[in-house]
């Protein structure tokens, strides 16, 4: 199995696959394919064992089902493009390396890797983090794709060493890191400053991937140009309203 990325603000990744080997993804991840690649709707995929570790996968944000996709009788390859700006990243897992995404980072993955709930070590990131700390847990043996938001800025965290972040800007990090959630100091900054009252704090050891965009502050910044209401086509040819943030909600889910 063999991978490249191209293009740059909104890349591609393609991923060729031998004959038999196979690859897993959330479904409609796919963009286009070669013709002998088959697709297999399953809900059994990336480790899930059974319906409830369907439904464990699908709180941490991936999808009640996967696509497998396999090559059948030579070479073969799939593309899947970014749906929003950003970067592209291989990551290798082993057992005793694992990885922490958040919740829309998982691109797909080779056999042997599991992608599962990421459960809170600490009770007040899981209560305040909000929508930044629906974490993924990503372990198992193989190969996994990721895409994080805009740019992404990597840094390996000594024993001890600590940075503070935006929880949107938390892409990724290393499963020894450990974090908590430190509230911002005076009621003028949690009032009036438009950073929010918490921020993540990340302990080393070990390696964090921040990501420079998030998708909230993408939806905020797309939403004055799509004005109050705008009118699309339905499926039976019917117009429908639809508000300028349901637009952007759409694009993302």
């Amino acid at each position: 199995m063999q991978s490249r990325i191209e293009g740059t603000t909104l890349p591609v990744l393609y991923v060729s696959l031998d004959p038999r080997e196979t690859l897993i993804s959330e479904t409609g991840e796919l963009s286009w394919k070669s013709p002998n690649v088959s697709l297999r709707t399953t809900t059994s995929g990336a480790g899930a064992s059974g319906f409830l570790g369907a439904v464990k996968r699908s709180l941490g944000g991936g999808g009640l089902f996967m696509t497998e996709y396999a090559a059948e009788g030579g070479p073969g390859f799939v593309a899947f493009a970014a749906r929003i700006p950003g970067t592209i990243g291989v990551h290798r897992v082993a057992p005793g390396r694992s990885y922490l995404l958040h919740r829309h980072g998982f691109m797909c993955a080779s056999p042997g890797v599991t992608l599962g709930l990421g459960f809170q070590r600490s009770l007040g990131a899981g209560i305040f983090g909000g929508d930044g700390f629906r974490l993924q847990h990503v372990s198992g043996s193989g190969v996994f794709w990721s895409l994080l938001g805009g740019e992404v800025v990597s840094h390996e965290l000594a024993p001890g060493e600590s940075v503070d972040v935006h929880p949107g800007h938390v892409g990724m990090f290393e499963e020894s890191v450990s974090f908590d959630i430190t509230m911002l100091p005076g009621i003028r900054n949690k009032l009036f400053g438009g950073d929010g009252f918490f921020l993540a704090r990340l302990t080393g050891p070990g390696r964090i991937w921040l990501q420079t965009l998030t998708l909230p502050n993408l939806a905020h910044a797309l939403a004055p140009y799509l004005g109050g209401e705008e009118r699309v086509a339905g499926a039976e040819g019917s117009a429908i309203g639809v508000t300028a943030a349901s637009l952007i909600r759409r694009a993302f889910e």
